[in-house]
């Protein structure tokens, strides 16, 4: 019984590790997002990324990044990297692999 019980420790001690990493992971992401992406893409009048997405989309998505729901990791990157219309690329040295890895979890779609 003993064996058991730590076993079933280790276990939930595991899968609490990984929930841990998860959210420290959107965390970073919130960070970098408000660092080089709120400027532009955040919710209101001033946000130039958020205004040109609300003339593109006219209502049939949200303009503001942080209320989509349909952001793909791997558009985030690209996006990131490429640039897009009047967006400039960041350069991995501006954000790094990781911190753009952490931005694309936090922006990507969340679970039911």
């Amino acid at each position: 019984m003993m064996q058991r019980s730590v076993w079933l420790a280790s276990v939930v001690a595991a899968f609490g590790g990984v929930a841990h990493a998860q959210d420290s992971v959107v965390a970073r992401g919130d960070e970098v997002f408000q660092y080089w992406c709120a400027p532009c893409h955040a919710p209101g009048p001033r946000h130039p990324g958020t205004q040109a997405l609300e003339a593109l989309y006219k209502g049939a998505k949200p303009a503001a990044l942080e209320q989509r729901t349909d952001l793909l990791p791997e558009l985030t990157r690209a996006f990131v990297r490429t640039g897009v219309s009047v967006m400039p690329p960041f350069r991995k040295t501006e954000i790094s692999d990781a911190d753009l890895a952490a931005l694309a979890t936090y922006l990507a779609p969340k679970g039911p």
